[in-house]
Parts: C-alpha cells; structure tokens; sequence
C-alpha cells in the first residue's frame, strides 16, 4: 500500500506526541520548560537580579542556623548521608576561615573567627561553572541571574564542581533516594523531583517557589523563626536592580561582604556583619 508525504509527515506527528520512539520523552521536559517560560504564573515572584543577604548578627544558635537548613533540605528531598566525602548539601555551615579566605586579620574578633557562617551556592553574575558544562545542565537564567542545575542534562562529569570556587555543588555517588530521611508523612516532598545516582545538584534560589509566589524555604524559615524568638529575620531575598527593594536597603545601611570577591565572579549573596556583639 502507498502513502503520500502528507499522510506520513501527519504519522509521525502523532508519534511525536504520543512518545512512539521516544521523541516525547527526550524532549517533553525541555519543551515544558520553554513553554512555562511563555507562560508564567501571573502569581509568581519576579526580579532582574535576585540576590540573599545574610545577616550573621542574628545566627546566635544551632537551631537559627538549623531552622533555615532543614526548611531548604526538606523541600528539594535533599538525602542525609553521614560520610562527608559523599553528602550532598544545598544550604550549610562554614567558619570564616573557608567561607572568608584572606579577608580576616589577626584583629578580628576571636568570637566571629570561631562562629560558623551560612554558605550557599552564590548564583554568581560571572559564573565559571556556567562556562565548563558541556550539556549546559547548568546554566544561568537571563530573566533574574538564577544560576540553575538541570539533573536530566547532567552527565556527571563534574566539571562545574572543579570550576565552583565556593564548594557550593554535591555530586550523588551513589543512589540518594534511600538516604531521604522520613521526618512526617509529608516526606519525601512530591512537588520536587528527587536525583538519581551520577548527577550534581545544588541550591538553585527555590526557583519553583517563586514561580508560585513564594520566598526562598530557608528565607520564609527565618522569618517564621524570627517571630518566634522575637528577633530579626537573618535572610532577607529580593531584587539587586530595584533601589526600593528589601535588599538594596539593608546593603545600603550595612558594610557587607562577599565570598572571594577577588576572583572577579560577582556572588549575589552578601553578608552583613554587626560590631559589639561579637565582642
């Protein structure tokens, strides 16, 4: 029996969608994420620039570190592995030493040398592990500065972790699905993918939250913490570009400072520190 070119170009288009030969399936995720970028929610959060200011006066205990730890691991699935060589970590402590190399003196308040730091991918405006990847499993969003991590693309070869001057990516050795700790019935988060073994992830600013209207995990953390323990917030998220925003403000009445400056990569997340309370 023949077939005229139109009947066969209208088969294979039903095959493209139906996924026949996996068409779909190599590039249905791409497409959906092309077409939410057409379309996005009229609700969602929107920036230039996004950038994180830590407010390290306001981090006097485990728990103000671990409020905000535990709201960022909890909603990425994020496992819980014990061996440091192989965890996997978006949002973590540092002391100043790593987390501030070159930037303190011996005059430096012996407290703030020995107090850990929050420390965080930076979604740099220069970012190098942009430029190694050779799928572009990661990549930086035009529209705000996000530097995201596409676990799909990745191949493992962990170059962007080479590139990262920060530590800031975790590279699944083995499979962390099983490492999920179950807190409540709502664990794992089913709204966030979980990884397989063989790919690199990392803080990616909860893009996914703010397409829905809604701050950063660890940021909507502190503040929930704040009003609980009758302190400041200790991270606040918002647009670099907007002179009105929360942010800009802060860093307009603060010193602050940034992680390697030197290396010229430009990190959106600035740090705020106070005077007499480390004395």
């Amino acid at each position: 029996m023949s077939m005229d070119r139109r009947e066969f170009l209208k088969i294979t288009g039903i095959s493209s969608i139906l996924g026949i030969g996996g068409i779909f399936a190599a590039g249905g995720l791409r497409n959906l994420v092309e077409a939410q970028q057409v379309m996005p929610n009229p609700e969602g959060l929107k920036a230039k620039h996004w950038a994180m200011v830590v407010d390290v006066s306001q981090f006097k205990t485990d728990e103000d570190y671990q409020v905000c730890i535990d709201a960022c691991h909890h909603v990425h699935n994020v496992p819980s592995i014990v061996n440091k060589k192989q965890e996997v970590k978006w949002l973590w402590t540092d002391t100043f030493e790593h987390a501030f190399p070159g930037q303190g003196n011996e005059f430096v308040p012996e407290k703030m040398k020995e107090m850990p730091f929050l420390v965080l991918c930076n979604h740099c405006t220069n970012p190098p592990c942009v430029r190694v990847c050779p799928t572009k499993a990661t990549f930086k969003r035009k529209s705000d500065g996000i530097v995201m991590m596409d676990m799909h693309r990745c191949i493992g070869c962990r170059f962007c972790m080479a590139a990262c001057p920060y530590g800031a990516r975790s590279f699944n050795f083995k499979d962390p699905r099983p490492f999920i700790t179950k807190e409540n019935d709502n664990y794992p988060d089913l709204e966030y993918p979980t990884r397989t073994k063989g790919v690199v992830e990392k803080c990616i600013f909860c893009y996914e939250r703010l397409a829905k209207g809604l701050m950063p995990a660890c940021v909507e953390a502190s503040r929930e913490h704040a009003k609980k323990t009758g302190k400041r917030p200790g991270l606040y998220f918002g647009d670099l570009d907007d002179p009105d925003s929360e942010v800009r403000k802060i860093l307009s009445v603060h010193y602050s400072i940034r992680r390697k400056p030197e290396l010229g990569t430009q990190p959106n997340v600035y740090y705020i520190l106070g005077g007499n309370e480390y004395a």
